[in-house]
């Protein structure tokens, strides 16, 4: 998991992301480099667009807002179905995404 935030990190300051980078990074944080891992991190990540796998993964970046607890007749009227329907197909999205972002960790 450190190599993956090695290679975020690296990401958000602008600098290329490979093997040596990845190993500075570590190294300057304490950690043990492995460098089979960090060899297959960079291979992973250099067909991956991380900017779009950030956008496609939006619940992992985000907090979601709090809703403001149902009161009097509000708590009475239950979800219309085209609601539960935009819910599933959202959560299906995400775990799409999700799956994709899963091969960096196999």
């Amino acid at each position: 998991m450190e190599n993956i935030y090695a290679a975020m990190l690296l990401h958000k300051a602008g600098k290329e992301i490979n093997e040596e980078s990845v190993t500075k990074v570590l190294t300057a944080a304490g950690i043990n480099v492995d460098t089979i891992q960090v060899k297959a991190l960079v291979a992973s990540l250099s067909e991956v667009n991380i900017d779009e796998a950030i956008k496609a993964a939006p619940t992992m970046m985000a907090a979601v807002p709090a809703a403001a607890p149902a009161t009097g007749d509000e708590a009475k009227v239950a979800a219309p179905i085209d609601d539960k329907k935009k819910a599933e197909d959202e959560k299906a999205k995400e775990e799409a995404a999700l799956e994709g972002l899963g091969a960096l960790f196999g």
